[in-house]
């Protein structure tokens, strides 16, 4: 594990850049005016080029296809280093995250080649439609269509199949298998997971620490954006997770230092409510994310191994991929 005061430093350190960046950015860039998006798109981008892990290795290959009921499918398989681009027997499905507005499987393909290499699995990466020009369902559509399409087209047996979800990706994840005629995978992963929509959930654990990275009512006017028109408590975005299917195992891991640190453990204990297995790990001090910044924060090396773990032992189980 990462210890020691240069460890510490680094993380305080990641935690000063956020508040003096992404927290003063997001407060003044308006998500409704298209500049105002765009720039953010730019800058989030930026950042995850930047404090990334390396790309040395990574092979991908753009998929924009049909599924046999004419649904269309976009994203691209990524396979970091040493991944041989013709074994798909296992597999693991990524659900980005980042507001429904603003990332793309391009911004995430360094933490999704990451993950590739550490497992030894190819990750597709689905490219849902970004708000505001498409509000929900279509992300939700998007991320089922990619599910159906990777067991059904593509022929991976569920069970064989990881799905991963950051950020809004994990609200997405979570809502795609709560879906009763979906076929369950092997394991769920997220990372920072979004459950409440209103960020009610963010807002009481802002009164106790202040997020480095952003406002929670600057990410519930980003969310919005694909949100608008629909009442908070459909059923689609207010989860009932609790009082629904009982998922497969989840690992969830979120930042000490972040809002959504209280989403992370509210889901966690309506998993097990539901009968599910949840191991939930908060990670201390660290901001939204921060796997995908292993170049600022020395956490990200041991969580990703533990992701890793995780995922190889779901896969070794005969008793996941049963539909609940």
């Amino acid at each position: 594990m990462f210890s020691g005061s240069m460890s510490e430093w680094r993380t305080r350190s990641a935690n000063v850049a956020s508040s003096l960046t992404l927290r003063q950015i997001s407060a003044v860039l308006p998500p409704e005016q298209a500049w105002g998006l765009w720039l953010s798109r730019q800058i989030v981008a930026r950042i995850m080029d930047t404090f990334g892990p390396t790309l040395s290795g990574t092979t991908t290959a753009p998929i924009d296809t049909r599924t046999a009921d004419g649904r269309r499918v976009v994203g691209e398989w990524v396979y970091g280093r040493g991944i041989r681009p013709d074994i798909t027997a296992r597999a693991i499905y990524f659900v980005h995250g980042s507001g429904y507005a603003l990332c793309s499987p391009r911004t995430h393909r360094r933490l999704t080649s990451w993950l590739s290499q550490l497992t030894g699995l190819p990750v597709f990466s689905i490219d849902y439609r970004l708000a505001p020009r498409h509000q929900f369902p279509t992300a939700a559509d998007d991320v089922r269509s990619g599910w159906d399409w990777l067991i059904g087209d593509c022929g991976i047996p569920p069970e064989h199949l990881v799905i991963a979800g950051d950020s809004a990706g994990g609200h997405l994840s979570v809502d795609l298998l709560l879906q009763p005629d979906v076929p369950h995978p092997a394991a769920l992963v997220l990372l920072s997971p979004l459950l409440d929509l209103t960020f009610g959930l963010a807002r009481t654990q802002e009164r106790t620490r202040r997020d480095p990275a952003i406002r929670a009512r600057d990410a519930a006017r980003l969310v919005e954006l694909y949100c608008a028109g629909v009442e908070p408590e459909h059923p689609r975005l207010a989860l009932d997770v609790s009082g629904g299917r009982q998922l497969p195992p989840t690992l969830i891991h979120a930042g000490g230092a972040e809002m959504l640190a209280a989403d992370a453990m509210a889901l966690a204990g309506d998993l097990r409510r539901a009968g599910g297995e949840c191991d939930l790990r908060i990670w201390p001090g660290q901001v939204h994310v921060f796997q995908a910044l292993p170049r600022i924060t020395p956490a990200a090396a041991p969580a990703m191994r533990e992701i890793t773990d995780f995922i190889a032992n779901a896969l070794s189980s005969n008793r996941f991929g049963q539909v609940g």
